[in-house]
């Protein structure tokens, strides 16, 4: 386990600096390599450069004195100066039946501080054609060496060794100035990145604080938004989820506010006729069989307006989507049965119907409980014995009634919830139920609407994605109908 801790601990510590941290420190680390790999490559690109003339130089150097005549008995004599370069030092090798004599210039013999090896012994043996090598003096000196034969001269060679530290001091300086240059670019980029990781970064931070504003005060106020990049749409995207959850908090708050006011009149009316009905039991109060019978049924009526209306609160609460609940159903076998309900508890209306058959892939229940507010609406509405005809065609539910219709002004607002036009204020009823008929248009990606009718009544109108014929492989729970 422990073997594990300094990964995860770099993981945690990485994870815990603050995002523009991390991108300065990133910015900085790839410049530092950049510049780096830069001043690695001018070093070397010169100092190759810098060799690569001096070997020239060096050996263009030697063959030109090596022309020069009587060489080995004047060589003590030559001054560097006369090969162009002052720092040059100068030496002649010759073979003798005794072995290899050096004569260095300004010596008696000897090579001075020129360290010969085999090399340049080799050149004046005629074992080697040329040498070049780079050597160390005997005081710490770095020299390059050459050796070329001298013409016409057989056994003799010709040694010039100069000086490398005028190149030295050169790349020293090279090296110092890259440096500086380099510490100073990278302290540049490290400030730029800097920088620019808070100028980017201003808009994530100004987002961040608006949205913690929003956790605080639970105000779901929209965010101020700027530009057009990443963060300004992702800020549009939160703006739009904070309007949606407004929108459902409004709705909510205004749910809870409709039923409790619905929910007052028929909890104080059964607590008044419950209090009567304990002083009458109490003998404080005396009331007649036939009043008493009255109160009771006054109470079984509000228990019955109370549980509509809780059935009614918990149908449109159902926010789950549309799964597993879904199956093949033909529309005007939905409307066939909720006819027959509403039929039973309106016995007096005349219902007209012409259904046509109409397949979608949806939730029957929630269909019918559509359809049959849809009719209890109608038949509340129409007079004894009026006459109701619901027609179902392509997918399109009429159903007209001649009752007194609906406003003008209260078409647009029929379908919302707990809203009731003045006319019906004392109708029974919690004003839900087209409210849950626009709930399962939605859901089933419908259309539902309100206009005048023909017959002098209303006409409501339900509008279902589907088609006219059964589908064949209905099997299929994949086979939706829904457009």
């Amino acid at each position: 386990m422990s073997l594990h801790w300094p990964a995860r601990f770099g993981h945690r510590w990485h994870y815990r600096r603050s995002l523009a941290s991390r991108i300065t420190v990133l910015t900085t680390f790839v410049v530092a390599l950049s510049v780096a790999a830069v001043a690695l490559g001018a070093f070397v690109v010169t100092r190759a450069q810098l060799r690569d003339t001096l070997d020239s130089s060096l050996i263009e150097r030697a063959r030109t004195g090596a022309q020069i005549e009587g060489l080995d008995n004047s060589v003590v004599n030559i001054s560097s100066f006369a090969l162009g370069a002052g720092d040059i030092r100068i030496a002649v090798l010759k073979v003798t039946a005794s072995g290899i004599q050096v004569r260095a210039a300004g010596s008696d013999g000897g090579s001075g501080d020129i360290v010969i090896g085999d090399p340049e012994y080799a050149v004046a043996t005629g074992d080697s054609t040329e040498s070049l090598r780079s050597i160390t003096s005997e005081d710490g000196e770095h020299y390059r060496v050459v050796a070329v034969p001298v013409p016409n001269q057989d056994g003799e060679a010709l040694v010039l060794a100069q000086s490398l530290s005028s190149q030295e001091t050169v790349l020293a300086n090279l090296g110092v100035v890259t440096l500086v240059l380099g510490l100073a670019g990278v302290l540049v980029a490290a400030l730029a990145g800097f920088g620019v990781a808070r100028s980017g970064l201003r808009p994530v931070r100004r987002f961040t604080a608006g949205v913690e504003e929003i956790g605080r005060t639970q105000r779901l106020e929209p965010l101020d938004i700027e530009g057009d990049d990443e963060i300004a749409r992702l800020g549009v995207s939160f703006n739009q989820m904070l309007g949606a959850l407004s929108s459902s908090r409004e709705r909510q708050k205004r749910l809870v506010a409709d039923a409790g006011h619905e929910l007052r009149t028929p909890l104080t009316s059964l607590r008044t006729n419950i209090e009567l009905l304990a002083q009458a039991r109490s003998d404080e109060v005396a009331l007649p069989p036939e009043a008493v019978q009255e109160v009771f049924d006054d109470v079984r009526a509000q228990v019955e307006e109370l549980s509509t209306l809780v059935g009614d609160l918990v149908e449109l609460a159902r926010d789950e989507e549309l799964g597993s609940v879904m199956e093949l159903v033909d529309v005007a076998e939905v409307v066939e049965h909720a006819l027959g309900r509403v039929r039973r508890r309106a016995p007096g209306a005349v219902f007209e119907t012409h259904l046509a058959s109409w397949w979608m892939r949806g939730e029957p229940g929630t269909l019918e409980r559509a359809v049959t507010n849809l009719l209890d609406n109608a038949a509340k509405w129409s007079p004894a014995e009026g006459r109701i005809v619901v027609t179902l065609a392509d997918g399109v539910l009429v159903v007209d009634d001649e009752g007194p219709g609906i406003p003008d002004a209260d078409l647009p607002h029929v379908f919302e919830r707990f809203y009731r036009a003045d006319e019906s204020r004392t109708m029974p009823g919690s004003g839900l139920g087209l409210s849950i008929v626009a709930q399962a248009a939605e859901r089933h990606a419908g259309a539902v609407h309100a206009e005048r009718s023909p017959m002098g009544g209303a006409r409501l109108v339900l509008q279902l994605p589907g088609q006219p014929e059964e589908p064949s492989g209905t099997s299929s729970p994949d086979d939706a109908l829904l457009g």
